[in-house]
């Protein structure tokens, strides 16, 4: 389970952009995720140029897709912890909503 003192996302919204302020802790954690499911992404294309079979390709691909997941679950955390819990606390109902979209995109 994540600590939110440890990784939690501190969004804010200035104008009409908004932002998230991650730890550097958990910007780093994304990161190196992120360049580990790059890298796996970079063995599939080279698995197809090498007419590696089909099925061993497609579990490779499964293990990207539940990576990104995992990387989409940690973000979604921080922000439920830290964003969306600011706006309902300053009244802005609509981050629900908004939320509402965002989870229905990830769980496609």
């Amino acid at each position: 389970m994540i600590h939110v003192t440890d990784q939690a996302a501190e969004c804010c919204e200035t104008h009409s952009e908004r932002k998230s302020h991650h730890s550097d802790k958990m910007k780093s954690n994304l990161i190196s995720r992120l360049n580990r499911i790059e890298g796996q992404i970079r063995g599939v294309k080279g698995l197809i140029e090498k007419d590696t079979y089909c099925d061993d390709v497609l579990n490779q691909i499964a293990a990207i897709q539940s990576a990104l997941n995992s990387v989409g679950r940690l973000l979604l955390e921080g922000h439920m912890k830290s964003c969306v819990i600011e706006r309902i606390q300053s009244g802005d109902h609509e981050v629900i909503d908004e939320l509402l979209i965002t989870v229905n995109k990830l769980m496609k």
